[in-house]
C-alpha cells in the first residue's frame, strides 16, 4: 500500500470507533426522542457524547450540538451567530482571506443575501492574524469574528488565546474553526465563544461533525422541524455519529501531547531533509507555529499536481492544498493571500502525517527530490 501522507483531506476510521458505534447501529438503532426502551438507550448514549465532548472543549454539554461535519458545523456558526445579532443591530463580520472554504462561502452568504459587511482582517506572509489587525478590524457593530484555529493548506497555527483577548475586550463573539486543530492542539482554555470540529479528521466516519456554541449566545438555525438539538439543529439526530466523534475525540484527547510531540519530531526532520535537497524549494506557513504534522512546500518551475502524479507513482499520495478545492486550476486562495505569486503557488505540495506514524521520512524527501527533478527535466 502507498504512504498515505493526506491526513488533513481524511483519515480512516478507528477500529475502537467502529466498535464503540456499532450497538447504535444494530441493538439500540431507536429514535432518541421515542419514549420506549430503545430510543431511551438511544437517548442515553447521545447524551453520554455530548458531556464527554463537552467536558474536553470545557464547555456545557447543552452547548455541544452534533452536525454533518466541519462545513456544516461552520455555515451554521457563522450565519447562524450573524443572523442571531441582527435584532441587535450588528451586521459586520470579521474573518480572513486564508479561511476554509466553507467559512469564506458563508461570508459571502451573508453580504450577497442580508448585506452584511464583511473585512477581511490582513494576515501576515507566514498565513498569522495578529491582535492588532484583528483589534484594527473591529467595529461597534461587529456581529462575529470567524478565524481558523490551525490553517488546513499551510499549518499555521494562530495563537487563539490572543485573539480571544481582543475580541472579550470589544464584547464580539469569537468562532473557531478547530477542524484541522483537533487531536493536535489543546481545545480548552482558549476564550473562544463557538467552535467547529469534524469527525473524520480524527479517526471518525464522515458525515460527523461537532459545533460548540456557548448557549448565552442567540443562534439561528439552518435547520427547522422538530427543535432537535436544543432547537438549533432539528432533525432525527445520528445517535451513532455522535457516539462515533465523541469517541475518536476522546481517544485524540488522551494521546494528543504524546502524539503532537513525536509527529513535530518526524516534521521538522522532513522539512529539513526537503529543503536541503530540493533547490529552491520553499515552505509555506508559519516555521514554527505551525501543526506537529503539516509540511507544506512550493517547488517554484514545477507543476505541483505533476509533482504529486510522480510522488504517487513512488508510493506516496500527499496532496496540494484542501481537498474541497482538488482538481481546481486556480492558484490557492490561502498562498495568494500570502503574498505568492500565482505561479509559484500552483507549485504547492502539502504532506499531512497520521497519529501514531513510526515510519522515518528520510527516504520520502529524497523521493520528493527525485520527483521535483523528474518534472522539471520534463519540462
Amino acid at each position: 500500500m502507498s504512504l498515505y501522507l493526506d491526513n488533513a483531506a481524511t483519515t480512516p476510521v478507528r477500529p475502537e470507533v467502529v466498535e464503540a458505534m456499532a450497538p447504535y447501529l444494530t441493538r439500540w438503532f431507536g429514535n432518541p426522542s421515542s419514549h420506549h426502551e430503545v430510543g431511551e438507550a438511544a437517548a442515553s448514549a447521545l447524551e453520554d457524547a455530548r458531556a464527554r465532548v463537552a467536558a474536553i472543549l470545557g464547555m456545557r454539554a447543552g452547548d455541544i450540538v452534533f452536525t454533518s461535519g466541519g462545513t456544516e458545523s461552520n455555515n451554521t456558526a457563522i450565519k447562524g451567530l450573524v443572523l442571531g445579532a441582527l435584532p441587535r443591530g450588528r451586521r459586520h463580520l470579521v474573518t480572513t482571506a486564508i479561511e476554509h472554504e466553507s467559512v469564506l462561502a458563508s461570508a459571502d452568504y451573508l453580504a450577497r443575501l442580508h448585506g452584511i459587511e464583511v473585512t477581511y482582517a490582513p494576515v501576515d506572509e507566514t498565513g498569522t492574524l495578529s491582535p492588532d489587525s484583528l483589534a484594527a478590524a473591529l467595529r461597534d457593530d461587529t456581529a462575529l469574528v470567524s478565524v481558523g484555529y490551525a490553517n488546513n493548506e499551510i499549518g499555521t497555527v494562530q495563537d487563539a488565546a490572543a485573539l480571544a483577548a481582543v475580541t472579550q475586550e470589544r464584547g464580539v463573539p469569537l468562532h473557531l474553526d478547530a477542524v484541522q486543530a483537533a487531536g493536535w492542539l489543546p481545545l480548552a482554555g482558549l476564550g473562544a465563544d463557538a467552535l467547529t470540529i469534524a469527525g473524520h479528521k480524527i479517526g471518525a466516519p464522515k458525515g460527523t461533525g461537532i459545533l460548540a456554541v456557548r448557549g448565552r449566545l442567540p443562534l439561528e438555525p439552518l435547520l427547522h422541524g422538530g427543535g432537535q438539538e436544543r432547537g438549533r439543529r432539528s432533525g432525527t439526530p445520528d445517535v451513532a455519529g455522535a457516539v462515533a466523534i465523541a469517541t475518536a475525540l476522546s481517544l485524540a484527547e488522551a494521546e494528543r501531547s504524546a502524539e503532537a510531540e513525536r509527529a513535530a519530531g518526524f516534521r521538522d526532520a522532513f522539512i529539513g531533509g526537503v529543503l536541503a535537497a530540493v533547490p529552491g524549494a520553499r515552505l509555506t506557513g508559519h516555521p514554527d507555529r505551525r501543526l506537529p504534522a503539516t509540511a507544506s512546500f512550493v517547488f517554484p518551475g514545477v507543476n505541483g499536481e505533476t509533482v504529486l502524479l510522480e510522488l504517487e507513482r513512488r508510493g506516496i499520495v500527499s496532496s496540494s492544498g484542501s481537498a474541497c478545492a482538488a482538481g481546481s486550476e486556480e492558484a490557492s486562495h490561502v498562498l495568494l493571500a500570502l503574498g505568492i505569486d500565482p505561479d509559484v503557488a500552483r507549485t504547492a505540495v502539502r504532506f499531512t502525517f497520521p497519529h501514531h506514524m513510526t515510519q522515518n521520512l528520510d527516504a520520502v524527501a529524497i523521493a520528493v527530490a527525485e520527483a521535483v527533478t523528474a518534472v522539471g527535466s520534463r519540462g
